[in-house]
């Protein structure tokens, strides 16, 4: 299947895609002006593309959790899905991966696109996950249908050490390029356009999750959010630019001389004194005059709304309003970002089902678990603040009038561990049930038995 491929051709593929990436990490990094600065001239970037990408991704990934649901309803089915939720938990802690993923989340945003490799540590014994540059990565798939990838490209670069670190290799140069070409079926590892490893894949399956930051219709690579920004923001850095080199301006006057052949000795500062011809006049040059600043604010505030506009993120989100908002008040001034946040959210509940399939078959493979058959699915937390006195007692409600069941209401109200949290209910209230009865039979001093007062139990639950 892989006959005939050299790493000589990745460089001539995804040339725009590259290049692309590249402007786009300039942009967010703040390189935003083009062309070289005059004498005098300002220059100043107040990247708020920066701000907004990081802002959203904040609210995109705050509060989530995996869960894992039994196919057949038996004891023992839950017991192994609940395995299976520790497993992929245990793996989280082992990777960090609640500081990976908002890292690459903040990647994602800006490139358009991002990958998770899953792989054994065969030296660790464990799972790691990590992040490829998505500029190195490379995809094959089939035709018209962008789901069925069949062949994927990793090319990054390593230093000699490292290569005979990893690989027990020795290169001449002090770095050496290195390529994975994965298929279902085999692996190819290439150094330096040299093949020294070809293997039959020992995973069974590409261990890449490739996805877009926001998915464009029949296309494979996603689009990123700086491109609708770029425009509004290098205007806004150029209009406050040019306001501070007035208001600079004003601050140290120019002098304006008429009927004056030369001069000299001319300065302008407290208590200056000019000689000038009888006919001539000389006054200071007002750039304020006329109201003209408050022009440049008006546009700049222009601006300002147009870039919130684009951005799907209006001033609320940032923690500033106007005035006091009600909840769905604030929901209804929040709905842009909400919607924003609700599309990307349907690509990363794909995307996170995905790489903890990839993670539990690992874990079967190399430490022969049995997880039974299972779903698994991702539970985000409300985007705006809830208030949780009023969800709990909502949920209450739905529990008691059988409508939710207990380990529902907690995930509902961002309990991160449902069924531990349930079972740690019901050992307290067995608890507090056998403290009760060993109470309420205690025999007295007398002989006699006492009646111990009852400890309240959960609930009306006796």
């Amino acid at each position: 299947m892989n006959d005939g491929f050299t790493p000589d051709q990745l460089r001539h593929r995804d040339l725009d895609r590259l290049k692309r990436y590249q402007e786009l990490l300039g942009f967010y990094h703040g390189r935003q002006w083009t062309g070289q600065i005059t004498r005098g001239e300002k220059q100043l970037t107040f990247n708020y593309t920066k701000v907004v990408i990081d802002k959203v991704a904040s609210y995109l990934m705050s509060g989530r959790h995996f869960t894992a649901t039994a196919l057949d309803d038996t004891a023992e089915s839950r017991g192994k899905a609940r395995k299976a939720e520790l497993a992929l938990r245990q793996v989280a802690q082992e990777n960090g991966l609640e500081q990976l993923d908002f890292e690459t989340e903040v990647d994602c945003a800006i490139l358009g696109d991002a990958c998770f490799k899953v792989t054994w540590d065969s030296q660790q014994k464990r799972i790691r996950v990590t992040t490829p540059d998505i500029q190195g990565i490379y995809a094959w798939w089939l035709g018209d249908d962008t789901s069925r990838v069949w062949r994927v490209a990793s090319k990054y670069s390593l230093t000699a050490e490292e290569v005979e670190m990893l690989y027990q290799v020795k290169t001449k140069s002090k770095t050496a390029s290195v390529v994975e070409l994965w298929t279902d079926q085999s692996f190819e590892l290439w150094l330096d356009n040299s093949l020294v490893e070809k293997k039959a894949n020992p995973y069974g399956f590409i261990p890449f999750v490739i996805y877009p930051n926001l998915r464009e219709p029949k296309k494979f690579w996603g689009s990123s959010d700086l491109p609708q920004l770029m425009e509004p923001q290098k205007e806004l850095s150029r209009a406050m630019s040019q306001l501070s080199h007035i208001l600079e301006l004003s601050g140290n006057p120019i002098a304006v001389l008429e009927n004056v052949e030369e001069s000299k000795d001319i300065a302008v500062r407290p208590g200056a004194v000019w000689n000038i011809p009888e006919e001539a006049k000389a006054y200071l040059l007002d750039l304020l005059q006329g109201g003209g600043v408050g022009l440049h604010i008006k546009y700049i505030d222009l601006i300002y709304r147009a870039l919130h506009d684009v951005a799907e993120s209006p001033r609320a989100a940032f923690g500033g309003t106007s005035r006091d908002l009600s909840g769905v008040a604030l929901e209804i001034e929040l709905q842009p970002l909400l919607q924003k946040v609700w599309r990307k959210r349907l690509i990363r509940t794909d995307v996170y089902r995905r790489r903890n399939q990839l993670i539990l078959k690992l874990l079967e493979k190399y430490q022969n678990q049995d997880f039974g058959r299972y779903q698994l699915d991702m539970v985000w937390s409300p985007v705006l603040p809830r208030d949780l006195s009023r969800q709990v007692s909502n949920e209450q409600t739905l529990v008691q009038s059988g409508i939710h069941f207990r380990r529902r209401a907690m995930s509902e109200i961002g309990v991160n561990d449902p069924e531990l949290e349930f079972n740690h209910w019901l050992e307290e209230r067995a608890a507090i049930l056998k403290m009760n009865q060993e109470l309420n039979t205690r025999p007295s001093r007398g002989g006699t038995r006492e009646r111990a007062v009852q400890l309240p139990t959960e609930g009306t639950e006796q």
